[in-house]
């Protein structure tokens, strides 16, 4: 994600593409239902990314969120960036690591490598992050994901998310404070909030913590 002036992940939300396989996931292992949406990194490969919320929210008051990550084998690091783009938002950079994954908290305000973040914290679970023999996931709370530079994602709306990707892993794979090339590619799409909420989203961050 360190950027020259040809590659700019920031750009504006112009021509954001739909995403591929849209709707709702229940997923049995950790009981979560998601928000689901299936992304092209590359030509007939694709990205997951899977939100939950709690199913009662104060408009305007910022909330937890999980964030679901399924991604295949081949992909270095992929990074969500929360506000649709790579300045100024919270930006949530996961890879694969030994029979695991990690999570990664970024931010930058300028077109540099982002560097690790405290204002998104996450709190990654036992339950629901793993790999098998073709894809790795990774399954985690985030506090702060939803809230930043005086904006709060409505948990009703569709928001325009962005992710990028490289295939070149990190260059300390196992520290979520490694070192990352610049993306290979990346994209844009609309996720809808509105099927994430959960009723009985805290215990179910208590179960698979």
């Amino acid at each position: 994600m360190h950027l020259t002036s040809a590659i700019i992940w920031s750009a504006a939300l112009v021509g954001i593409a739909l995403a591929e396989g849209a709707g709702v996931y229940h997923d049995a292992e950790t009981g979560f239902t998601f928000s689901e949406s299936s992304v092209s990194y590359v030509l007939g490969k694709f990205l997951t990314f899977r939100i939950a919320l709690p199913d009662r929210i104060t408009a305007g008051e910022p909330y937890d969120v999980v964030l679901q990550v399924v991604a295949p084998k081949d992909v270095g690091w992929v990074g969500l960036a929360w506000g649709g783009g790579m300045l100024n938002d919270p930006l949530s950079v996961v890879w694969a690591n030994g029979n695991s994954a990690v999570l990664s908290s970024r931010y930058t305000a300028s077109r540099v490598m982002p560097q690790p973040y405290t204002g998104a914290t996450y709190q990654v679970f036992l339950i629901g992050t793993k790999q098998n023999g073709t894809h790795f996931q990774l399954t985690a709370k985030c506090a702060g994901c939803t809230t930043f530079n005086g904006r709060t994602l409505s948990s009703k709306g569709t928001h325009g998310l962005a992710f990028a990707y490289s295939a070149s892993r990190p260059s300390n794979p196992a520290s979520n404070s490694s070192s990352f090339t610049i993306h290979d590619s990346y994209n844009y799409w609309y996720h809808d909030f509105s099927p994430a909420g959960n009723a009985n989203f805290d215990s179910l961050v208590a179960k698979n913590s």
